[in-house]
């Protein structure tokens, strides 16, 4: 396949709501900004867009725990998550805002353009009210008891004590955060993406174009396809594209007063109107970046944003007449010392606060920024959830970073400054023997092979090929013994050498630069080249030092890390995690974690809930029922609308599974029901118990069934 003429390089836009952790690093932004390192180095024409997501829910929310407005919030988070990228390497070529004049005009000429064609619908809805401050409320400006735990104070979209992802019709006694008063239904207009119309377009594309049987570097990622296939076979729905807020980009018609675009409509735009900000800073065109076939456009994300890249901005990229994405490398999640990552409850490693404790604590800062780069890489959560563990960073640094990478290109230098004067010696062709020869080949080798893996989004093991070369080269020493040579009569053998050790040193420098590019350039600093040897075509080349050019003296490029530093982290950690239950003590997630962007989710944690005597336990009536249908509901994403057999009757009982299970899967299953549970109406359907499920670490739910098949309606106790 022809090599594209241009690469649009995309990474999810943050919240500007908070500090962001380690777990979004690792998810989106790392991954892209190796990607784009190596296809700069290729010299090839790349633009990497991302900025802040400064709408929704999320702004005016953080806004009001902090006693401040939604602006005052998003001024203040948007430089230091802007810096903290900065800081941890990641390049991007603009970092723009979605509150930015030139954003709102082009989410606004988006909108506009797709109403003016039909390709929107309008609907009447009813929709939670607040009289008393005469507002439509959002999901999160609602709360209730929540139907899983019983925590009084779960949001319209999520509990925040169980994890369990709800609507505003599941709570119960819902209230509004705004007035405390309970709100009323009322009937409200608002704009539709009627993904349904599209969806053979979705299937033909995803499933036939970027399958197992597409080009290697097209083909998307089994976790991507499985994720799309079940959202298109469970059947799509219209999507709302505007809402009832204040806080957000306004809709531009005349008869739409009060109401902005839905936050997920608005946020990819913004990669849109980052291209043309970046246009007008460097005097280019950005339209063929987005309407020539030619451009090869990629998004980087986490798992929880694939429904977003994958099928909703696809349409609308289609309907607008816009390039689609050609592939969307979208990671898991990246756990934490054993439990899912999350700032809310105390169990995560800020970005800043990585910075503020490694970096600029530290004399040999940019490197340790490097070190949780490799890290992070090491253990990219690319195929399945990933684990980090402040042993398992420690380890990477002194096992691999120190002992094996930093450890050659030490080696190499001493024994040249003490055995060839200070200066790459020369290589005398006729003397070089086999073992000369296969590292010579090893190193041409490395960088196809590099190069294969890195186009194919496998980052994981493109690094471990520029470790394994480095290996090589520790390897090739130890045979070759040069102190042990006499300088005499042996220093074609010397020469030889040090000669192939230095030229791989240089080919380190250039294999590892889009990994750790703070490597790459203290490398840089002591072979004494300029930065144009990372160019990728001099990957693999035995002439990137010239005999007899003098190199600077040897200085380790990575320090041990010790025992009492990591010993620190974990009591952090632990403290962190400490004061947060402090303040409120929280029972282990039940159901669904919902994530936020690129690889947020809620921490198993071991504290129990209140205790009870047995008397209340007795009152909780649990049987065995078999699920003899299954169906989504309309309108609601995360509803199924089961029937289930319990023997002495049948049962309709809408659970918030939809995310998790496609509805003709689990027909035939035996589950567990709460059938004494107060019945309630979801979605215009009266709900008459409650499945009980168990969520793992990875997130994913299972089914509380007994092992073989039991009678309908058996008792469990």
């Amino acid at each position: 396949m022809a090599q594209p003429k241009r690469y649009l390089i995309t990474a999810a836009l943050p919240y500007a709501n908070g500090l962001k952790h380690l777990g979004h690093l690792a998810g989106a932004y790392l991954p892209a900004d190796i990607y784009v390192r190596y296809l700069k180095a290729q010299k090839r024409d790349v633009v990497f867009v991302c900025g802040s997501d400064e709408h929704g829910t999320a702004i005016p929310i953080q806004a009001m725990k902090e006693g401040t407005t939604a602006q005052a919030i998003i001024d203040k988070y948007h430089p230091i998550i802007e810096q903290n990228f900065k800081d941890l390497g990641i390049e991007f070529d603009i970092y723009h805002r979605t509150s930015s004049p030139l954003h709102h005009e082009t989410a606004q000429e988006f909108f506009t353009a797709l109403n003016k064609k039909g390709d929107l619908q309008i609907k009447e809805t009813e929709q939670y009210f607040d009289e008393a401050t005469s507002t439509f409320l959002a999901d999160r400006y609602i709360k209730g008891t929540c139907p899983n735990c019983g925590y009084e104070n779960a949001f319209g979209d999520q509990c925040e004590r169980c994890g369990t992802s709800l609507s505003p019709e599941m709570l119960i006694n819902p209230v509004s955060t705004l007035s405390g008063n309970i709100p009323i239904k009322k009937s409200t207009k608002h704009w539709y993406l009627p993904l349904d119309k599209h969806e053979d377009f979705l299937r033909e594309w995803i499933l036939n174009e970027h399958g197992n049987d597409a080009a290697a570097n097209e083909a998307w990622r089994s976790t991507v396809l499985g994720q799309c296939k079940s959202w298109i076979d469970g059947g799509l729905q219209p999507r709302a594209v505007t809402r009832d807020l204040d806080w957000g980009v306004k809709v531009p018609l005349k008869d739409a007063a009060g109401k902005v675009l839905y936050v997920w409509f608005d946020a990819p735009i913004g990669y849109i109107s980052a291209t043309k900000q970046w246009a007008l800073d460097n005097q280019k065109n950005w339209e063929p970046y987005w309407n020539d076939k030619e451009t090869k456009l990629v998004h980087f994300i986490g798992k929880d944003n694939i429904v977003f890249h994958c099928i909703i901005f696809p349409v609308m990229l289609k309907l607008h007449g816009n390039i689609l994405p050609t592939n969307v490398p979208a990671n898991e999640f990246m756990n934490l010392e054993g439990d899912k990552m999350s700032t809310s409850r105390g169990w995560s490693i800020e970005m800043d606060d990585y910075i503020n404790d490694w970096i600029k604590k530290d004399n040999g800062g940019p490197q340790l920024a490097d070190t949780l780069r490799y890290y992070l890489t090491q253990i990219a959560p690319e195929t399945k959830d990933s684990e980090f563990t402040w042993k398992g960073f420690q380890d990477a640094n002194n096992s691999e970073l120190v002992s094996i990478f930093g450890n050659f290109v030490n080696r190499a230098l001493v024994l040249m400054h003490k055995l060839c004067g200070g200066k790459v010696p020369p290589l005398h062709a006729d003397h070089l023997d086999n073992i000369d020869r296969k590292l010579v080949e090893e190193i041409k080798l490395a960088k196809d092979r590099i190069e294969n893996l890195l186009e194919q989004y496998k980052f994981r093991e493109a690094l471990f090929e520029v470790i394994d070369l480095a290996r090589k080269g520790n390897k090739y020493l130890q045979e070759k013994e040069p102190w042990k040579k006499n300088p005499v009569d042996e220093k074609h053998l010397i020469d030889n050498c040090l000669h192939i050790c230095l030229q791989l040193t240089a080919n380190l420098a250039v294999l590892i630069n889009p990994f750790l590019p703070n490597t790459a350039k203290k490398m840089l600093y002591l072979l004494k080249v300029v930065d144009k040897i990372l160019d990728w075509e001099n990957a693999g080349s035995m002439k990137l030092l010239s005999v007899g050019y003098t190199l600077r003296a040897p200085e380790l490029l990575f320090r041990k890390i010790e025992d009492t530093e990591i010993e620190v982290q974990i009591q952090k950690l632990n403290a962190s995690k400490m004061e947060k239950e402090s303040q409120e003590p929280l029972p282990p997630p039940e159901g669904h974690s919902r994530t936020g962007v690129a690889g947020s989710q809620l921490p198993v944690t071991n504290t129990l809930k209140d205790g009870i005597v047995f008397d209340d336990f007795a009152k909780v009536d649990l049987r065995i029922g078999t699920i003899i249908s299954a169906k989504k509901v309309e309108k609601a994403d995360k509803l199924l609308q089961l029937e289930v057999d319990l023997g002495f009757e049948k049962r309709t009982i809408v659970s918030g599974i939809a995310l998790h299970f496609n509805a003709e899967d689990i027909i035939g299953k035996q589950v567990t029901v709460v059938v004494n549970l107060a019945p309630r109406k979801m979605k215009g359907i009266e709900s008459n118990g409650m499945i009980l499920m168990a969520e793992d670490k990875t997130g994913k739910l299972h089914f509380i069934n007994p092992e073989g098949k039991i009678d309908e309606g058996s008792t469990v106790s």
